[in-house]
């Protein structure tokens, strides 16, 4: 607080004056939500749109439905949609190989929007979470290397046996994901899978197929937190996880150690960077806008979502969640609200 503010006191200042009325307190507003504020994340269908039970009012959506969604995106003034597969069963294994096929149910996707609204910015995941028959966002250890932890750290005898992630044979898959999405005509990445040295290895690989332009929207500080349950069912993956994610995810009592991932994906190459949860990590997006020059961006989960959508006055508190983003210094949102949030603010 300035020197100013505190010779300011009652009775000769009275701050109910600059809220008395609705024509004053808009014009003293610090921060304002617009619908280029907003994010609208898609799930895709496989065949037909189908609800989600776990998510009123969301659906996994076939191609013509997306096509719709994109269409509907634009007359809204929402500038991107971000796409999440729900993969057929028989398409998955152990390594994620269809999330590297360039005709499968994303590269398609992506082509069909891109053609019809090139205005629209498409995001697409990158993770192989929807991809993988385990459901966890990169490749199991090999197994002599996982024997060979158990024999020589055995403090990790846990985490190998909920199936640990190999980080550098996880890079190897996504690396293949990603330079499938940039062909099929993305040119805004969001990888978030939070293996360590991804972004730097993912701005080498498409900087060295010409992919210069594409953006890179790093998942730099995704919690392992309790609130994505909806979302996995949304993409299939909840019945098949093996054990959970705490061993690459971030533990969400670590603030600190946010602004270290975030600092470093910066230095690899990240555009912008994402905070993940959203509306119980507004510290973390407050310390992420005040420390680092790029735009942050905020993901307002699935959980998040189910929790205001069943709530009484369900539109006004999804309004003030998302104001709360910007006054914590999000550059924008992803949302599942977004197409209710645009048309309450046009």
């Amino acid at each position: 607080m300035n020197n100013f503010a505190s010779v300011r006191r009652y009775p000769t200042t009275r701050l109910r004056r600059n809220r008395a009325q609705a024509s004053i307190r808009d014009l003293v507003r610090e921060h304002e939500l617009t619908p280029r504020d907003l994010i609208w994340p898609l799930f895709l269908s496989p065949t037909d749109t189908t609800s989600i039970a776990a998510m009123p009012g969301v659906q996994r959506l076939s191609l013509d439905d997306t096509l719709a969604a994109a269409a509907h995106a634009v007359e809204l003034g929402i500038p991107a949609v971000a796409l999440f597969p729900a993969t057929d069963p028989s398409d998955k294994d152990a390594v994620g190989t269809e999330a590297s096929n360039p005709d499968n149910l994303t590269c398609r996707a992506v082509r069909a929007v891109r053609a019809r609204h090139p205005e629209l910015m498409v995001i697409c995941d990158v993770a192989l979470d929807p991809y993988t028959d385990h459901g966890h966002d990169g490749v199991f250890l090999a197994s002599a290397h996982a024997e060979r932890l158990r024999a020589t750290q055995p403090e990790l005898a846990d985490a190998v046996d909920q199936g640990g992630v190999d980080n550098d044979a996880s890079i190897e898959r996504l690396i293949a994901q990603a330079l499938c999405l940039a062909e099929a005509g993305c040119r805004a990445l969001a990888p978030s899978d939070m293996m360590d040295g991804r972004i730097g290895a993912l701005r080498a690989a498409l900087d060295g197929a010409g992919f210069h332009d594409c953006l890179l929207i790093s998942y730099a500080a995704k919690y392992a937190s309790k609130l994505y349950g909806p979302f996995r069912e949304a993409i299939g993956s909840s019945g098949a996880l093996r054990g959970d994610k705490k061993q690459y995810q971030m533990d969400p009592g670590n603030r600190a150690e946010a602004m270290h991932e975030i600092g470093l994906d910066i230095a690899e190459g990240a555009d912008m960077v994402m905070v993940k949860p959203g509306i119980f990590y507004l510290d973390v997006i407050a310390d992420a806008q005040r420390n680092f020059g790029v735009p942050v961006l905020a993901y307002q989960v699935s959980g998040e979502y189910a929790m205001i959508a069943h709530a009484p006055n369900a539109d006004a508190i999804m309004m003030e969640a998302l104001l709360c983003f910007k006054r914590a210094g999000a550059s924008g949102m992803f949302t599942y609200f977004a197409p209710t949030a645009a048309k309450l603010l046009r």
